[in-house]
């Protein structure tokens, strides 16, 4: 059984609030970033709920160069 800490913040949260600011970052940025408030988080732990918000459709990943990605959140239409 694992034992994980509640946050404040969920890390999801924070990962979108950031981007929101930023507009767009690699994933090593947004890890250091995300790592200054948090502190323990792994990159697996990054890795999987990036993946989630992939899948909600709230952000978009694309690959830059090997091993580097760029996480940018996609913007909400607007219904009229």
């Amino acid at each position: 059984m694992t034992s994980e800490t509640w946050r404040p913040h969920p890390l999801p949260t924070v990962i979108v609030e950031l981007l929101q600011r930023k507009g767009s970052a690699t994933d090593t940025e947004l890890y250091d970033m995300i790592k200054e408030i948090y502190g323990d988080l792994g990159f697996n732990a990054l890795n999987r709920e990036l993946m989630r918000l992939e899948i909600e459709g709230k952000i978009h990943v694309s690959a830059l160069t090997r091993g580097k990605r760029r996480v940018e959140l996609l913007k909400k239409s607007r219904q009229h």
